[in-house]
């Protein structure tokens, strides 16, 4: 079981420039305006991880009663998914969800 670790923080988007704030309900770990995120944790808030890659959103996987963005790390490869958050760009979402990912 992974362990999660509460991390809720302001950060500017590295790939939009996006000055992205809080979600205030759950831990936000990518810009809901590119959706990009980058490869910090190994486990959940951890920020352990030495990539530091950008992970490119490809597509869309549905999730119990939300969705979940497939990323991958434009650095190391590796596949990473993420919920989807209340205040994402849906145009961009329901492209993704065109992908067949």
């Amino acid at each position: 079981m992974k362990q999660f670790l509460m991390r809720d923080e302001n950060f500017i988007c590295e790939y939009c420039n996006n000055n992205v704030n809080k979600l205030g309900y759950t831990a936000r770990d990518h810009c809901p305006n590119c959706l990009y995120s980058k490869h910090v944790d190994i486990n959940p808030g951890d920020r352990a991880n030495e990539c530091k890659g950008l992970l490119k959103p490809i597509g869309i996987e549905k999730f119990k009663d939300t969705y979940k963005i497939i990323y991958k790390c434009e650095k190391c490869g590796e596949i990473h998914k993420n919920k989807m958050a209340d205040d994402d760009n849906m145009d961009l979402i329901i492209e993704l969800s065109k992908n067949g990912n």
